[in-house]
């Protein structure tokens, strides 16, 4: 019996493991201090009212013979991929129909499974830093041949276009870990090079229900796209669901590569491997496109923008170089100089006890930098706010 092999290609321990490992043994040692986490993307607050309603209604639907529910469809039912249809592409003027969009248990692990549908022979380009599950993935998968991106302060954290032209692109915005958004005019530089090059974007928007401007939400958006991009969408920020566990997927008709459709493709591998969303979640999943749900989720993100904007505002006034923390949930911090990201992280917990993500965990060009997320509660974003400004403040 022989193993994957392409395993013992991985860093040892995954990063945000590691990084709650270091907590819980300073938690050990010191357990007078009360720690803070600004480090993993968590949600904080409850699910909406709107959505407890309609997961309470499905459960007691799943007590009685004549509403019961089996297997759902493995592609969702009706009435959230309708949902999903109308609210996020029609309302946009996005011309996507209701068997191009896949329910799935969230955009992790489509991200990672989309590999499946994908040749390990393709030369795959990688933004860096990048949020670990692009790389570690297609190194699983067999991957050689990948190409760094980098993205840096020079070129204010997105990417510029290669020169070895890759088979497929991982591309996230707003991005996991800086919080920099892409602009109109580049995401069409990509979606142009893409077409030119019969290159395949995989568009990680998971981030977009925090964009308050005229920043594109979907790939879908820029002309073109639907003959180049797949989408990976995600209801554990939009609604709070990184417990509940529910995402999807947009594969196009009209991706057609080595003489084979995508969409057909993703299918088969959904059908073969995946048995759908358990019922009470797409119900919940529903409610999140209600007037209420609308409302009351809207009411959450505003107040996870707050803590960015007091991140943003609040380390920048004590002489931090931060960048993101606007049309995101992520502040991506310069470390002071002389520091690496893990000895930073060290001395923020040492010192503040308050932890980040230390930036080189996400790639080489992240070293030098960490990542604060907004997802606590705004009392204790306040408290880790004034606990750095007193130990690191001008």
């Amino acid at each position: 019996m022989k193993v994957n092999k392409n395993f013992a290609e991985l860093s040892e321990s995954y990063l945000f493991s590691t990084v709650a490992k270091k907590q819980r043994a300073y938690q050990a040692a010191h357990p007078d201090k009360e720690v803070i986490r600004l480090s993993i993307g968590d949600v904080t607050k409850p699910l909406a009212p709107a959505v407890i309603e309609a997961m309470h209604k499905a459960v007691d639907e799943m007590a009685s013979a004549e509403t019961f529910k089996g297997y759902p469809p493995e592609y969702g039912y009706d009435f959230i991929l309708d949902a999903i249809l109308l609210n996020d592409y029609k309302s946009r003027g996005i011309d996507i129909e209701r068997d191009e969009i896949f329910l799935s248990d969230g955009a992790k692990s489509d991200c990672g499974n989309i590999g499946d549908i994908l040749s390990p022979e393709n030369r795959v380009a990688i933004c860096d830093p990048v949020y670990p599950v692009y790389l570690d993935t297609n190194v699983m998968n067999g991957v050689k041949d990948i190409i760094y991106l980098p993205c840096t302060a020079e070129n204010d954290f997105v990417p510029s276009l290669p020169v070895q032209v890759p088979d497929v692109i991982y591309l996230c915005f707003p991005n996991n870990p800086t919080g920099m958004c892409a602009s109109r005019e580049q995401l069409a530089q990509w979606v142009n090079f893409a077409l030119e090059n019969h290159c395949l974007i995989l568009f990680d928007s998971a981030y977009e229900a925090f964009i308050t401007d005229d920043t594109p939400k979907s790939i879908y958006e820029i002309e073109g796209a639907e003959s180049c991009a797949i989408e990976f969408r995600s209801f554990s920020k939009t609604a709070g669901f990184t417990g509940v566990r529910c995402g999807y997927t947009v594969v196009p008709k009209a991706l057609k590569f080595d003489g084979m459709s995508l969409n057909a493709m993703w299918a088969r591998r959904q059908a073969t491997k995946f048995n759908g969303v358990s019922y009470i979640t797409q119900k919940a999943a529903q409610a999140v496109y209600s007037e209420e749900g609308k409302a009351q989720n809207e009411e959450t993100l505003a107040y996870y923008r707050r803590n960015a904007s007091l991140i943003l505002s609040g380390l920048t006034d004590s002489g931090f170089r931060c960048f993101g923390g606007v049309n995101s949930p992520y502040v991506w911090l310069e470390v002071p100089r002389g520091m690496s990201s893990w000895e930073f992280f060290d001395d923020l917990l040492e010192r503040c006890q308050v932890v980040c993500t230390p930036g080189s965990g996400f790639g080489k060009n992240g070293e030098g930098y960490v990542r604060l997320t907004a997802f606590n509660t705004y009392e204790r974003t306040i408290e880790a706010v004034n606990r750095i400004k007193a130990a690191f403040g001008k």
